[in-house]
């Protein structure tokens, strides 16, 4: 028979405090890399539009603002009991992710409330980490991959 001390109890508690913390992180750093991604997908569609009609002052100035980080898209946090919840908000609301609060483990969306069966990726796991915020699209072909 084993027993837990509460001093025992008391840094594990604080262990997945630390954990759940770091999943926070990296859930923040997954929005901003999707920001990214849709930033420089935008300015290479901006940029092959000049290609076809180089005097169009509006690509231009879209390409300047872009690289300003101004963009029609954003991801966002939303944090449930359960789930950090990734949405895309432009001129509409769609979930882009679910995130475990407390395992880190990355999941496609089954529908707004929640997220599909199968775990994609895992935030605590360093290679998965590093693949996901590389890889990552604004529009979740990554979430399909693995």
């Amino acid at each position: 028979m084993t027993t837990t001390t509460f001093a025992d109890y008391a840094a594990s508690a604080e262990a997945r405090k630390e954990i759940e913390k770091a999943v926070l992180g990296h859930t923040l750093a997954l929005c901003e890399a999707l920001k990214m991604d849709f930033i420089n997908h935008s300015i290479k569609m901006h940029q092959r539009s000049l290609l076809e009609n180089p005097s169009s002052t509006y690509h231009t100035e879209a390409i300047e603002e872009l690289k300003k980080g101004n963009a029609d898209y954003d991801f966002v946090l939303e944090s449930g009991r359960k789930y950090h919840k990734i949405v895309m908000v432009s001129n509409q609301r769609s979930v882009h992710a679910f995130v475990d609060k407390k395992t880190g483990e990355v999941y496609k969306p089954a529908g707004w409330k929640g997220p599909a069966k199968h775990v994609r990726y895992d935030l605590r796991i360093i290679k998965d980490r590093e693949y996901v915020l590389e890889n990552c699209d604004w529009a979740g072909g990554y979430l399909y991959m693995s």
